[in-house]
């Protein structure tokens, strides 16, 4: 008992005593299908939608299946910089082709592939919690050595549940209505590239659990247009498969964004490939002008008037000189 109220005692003190991780423009998990570490800002809500097509064909059922789907997902910034409840889901429209003989039989299939509310929770940010390298002003060699602060990943934790409360097709037989869903996702910031990995445990208590992870690494080609590529893995007896994406996503002002990708995947059982469009919005209540980018901009300005005027830089505790 000791050691949980020790442990709520420090989520509730990291909640309200987080410095701000709210970003001048939108922060959309979109066009990937992994969640990155930080919150979207304290009282931003955040809407990500977009339409998918495609094609699975099963080499060993003879079957032919058309798909066209959407996506969606809606964030909210709860309370804090580093808490954020969302609602992620899927529909799916399926028409199935199985050949008998000299015909062909036709199956289709509509209804959500997955509902699911959670919870993402920033438990480490190396720009807050690390020091920054001060500069050496005797030693260049030293100053070009690798930096292994930035090998250092912010991490989150994300829990969730699958919610289903009618008969769906998609559901395997005996499955629950309420199920749970739980990740843990890291993120590493390189100037114009991110790298964000999700571990996931889905449906953990259920007869046919999936675990798998989601590894995303995107580069900014310029501030308003990035590309990036990922690989997905899903480990299950129901569905095993590792599918590849790729895609680009353009911004279009600070709090709208668009984008586009593909998908194919390594086997036949089946092979599938789809390519998908969708939007990002974020309606923007944050009423804190505190930036992760202009603290950065800051601290360097800061640092570099410093060493004009006196020829050092003091570093502060918390990182940010004093």
């Amino acid at each position: 008992m000791h050691s949980l109220k020790v442990g709520i005692a420090f989520i509730f003190f990291g909640i309200f005593t987080a410095n701000a991780q709210y970003t001048e423009t939108i922060n959309s998990n979109r066009p990937g299908e992994s969640q990155g570490a930080f919150a979207v800002g304290k009282n931003v809500l955040q809407l990500e939608a977009g339409g998918f097509l495609g094609n699975d064909n099963h080499s060993l059922f003879n079957s032919d299946t058309d798909i066209l789907g959407a996506s969606y997902g809606l964030r909210f910034g709860f309370l804090t910089e580093i808490l954020e409840l969302n609602y992620f889901g899927t529909f799916q429209d399926q028409l199935t082709t199985i050949p008998f003989g000299n015909s062909e039989d036709e199956f289709r299939t509509s209804n959500f592939t997955s509902n699911t509310i959670g919870a993402k929770f920033l438990l480490f940010d190396p720009n807050v919690s690390l020091k920054e390298r001060k500069v050496n002003l005797y030693s260049w060699k030293a100053n070009q050595r690798m930096n292994f602060r930035s090998l250092i990943p912010a991490v989150a934790i994300y829990a969730g549940a699958n919610f289903s409360w009618w008969e769906n097709p998609y559901m395997f037989e005996g499955e629950s209505v309420i199920s749970p869903k739980a990740a843990v996702i890291t993120q590493h910031n390189w100037e114009r590239w991110v790298l964000v990995m999700n571990f996931i445990a889905d449906k953990f208590t259920e007869e046919y659990p999936s675990y798998g992870g989601v590894f995303t690494l995107t580069h900014a080609i310029t501030p308003k247009f990035a590309v990036f590529g990922e690989f997905q893995t899903y480990i299950s007896n129901l569905y095993s498969d590792e599918l590849l994406r790729g895609g680009a996503a353009y911004l279009i002002g600070k709090d709208f964004q668009l984008d586009i990708s593909g998908l194919v995947n390594f086997k036949d059982t089946p092979s599938r490939w789809q390519v998908a469009a969708g939007v990002s919005y974020r309606f923007d209540f944050h009423e804190d002008d505190e930036y992760i980018q202009d603290n950065y901009e800051g601290n360097r300005n800061q640092r570099n008037q410093e060493i004009e005027e006196t020829g050092f830089y003091k570093e502060g505790e918390d990182g940010t000189g004093e």
